[in-house]
């Protein structure tokens, strides 16, 4: 039987990943009659009360994904200029976990993160200017750019898509939902060629 903890995802009706939601938030939308369509296996069967007038007690099967109708921000997904909020647990997950500089995988407590151009030199705090790095590595970097520092970039750091990011958020995502998120992931996307290469 699956953990009571799984989360579930949630599309908006074209199929466009919106979100994790916890199996309570998917019996709402279901006796509300928002799912309009569901994937991957069922996860759980929720049995409720007893109908007083035929005796019958409900049941919901809840789906590993449902698609729901409703606003939920979809147009907002579809914008070419949407950048997910940055924080820094989806930053660590993009990286995997490496320092950007030294290329060693650290735990959380020793990450960091790294602005490329300092905000001091006229550097904002976006996707693009950010990576994570080792706290030795970062107080190495200083207030210098990584040139200046004669640090070298093992990767480009990228803005990732919606899709990417409800991926980057995930804590325990079962292979239905991962083959689904990756499906929406850009064709030359850097988590797309590591979730391949670590399947090969």
């Amino acid at each position: 039987m699956t953990s009571l903890q799984q989360p579930i995802l949630r599309t908006d009706i074209s199929g466009m990943p919106l979100e994790w939601m916890t199996y309570q938030d998917a019996v709402r939308l279901y006796h509300l009659e928002q799912v309009a369509y569901t994937c991957g296996h069922t996860l759980y069967r929720i049995h409720g009360g007893y109908n007083a007038r035929t005796g019958l007690r409900s049941l919901v099967d809840v789906n590993s994904i449902i698609a729901t109708t409703g606003a939920m921000q979809g147009n907002l997904k579809d914008n070419p200029a949407y950048r997910p909020p940055l924080n820094n647990a989806t930053l660590f997950r993009r990286d995997d976990h490496l320092c950007l500089y030294c290329g060693e995988r650290r735990p959380v407590r020793e990450l960091s993160r790294d602005h490329i151009k300092p905000i001091s030199r006229g550097g904002i705090d976006t996707w693009s200017n950010v990576v994570t790095a080792c706290k030795r590595c970062n107080n190495l970097k200083g207030n210098r750019t990584p040139e200046q520092a004669g640090m070298q970039l093992l990767a480009v750091p990228f803005a990732p898509t919606h899709a990417e990011y409800v991926y980057l958020q995930g804590r325990r995502i079962l292979a239905d939902q991962m083959a689904f998120l990756r499906a929406h992931f850009p064709r030359r996307s850097p988590l797309r060629e590591r979730l391949e290469s670590m399947s090969a």
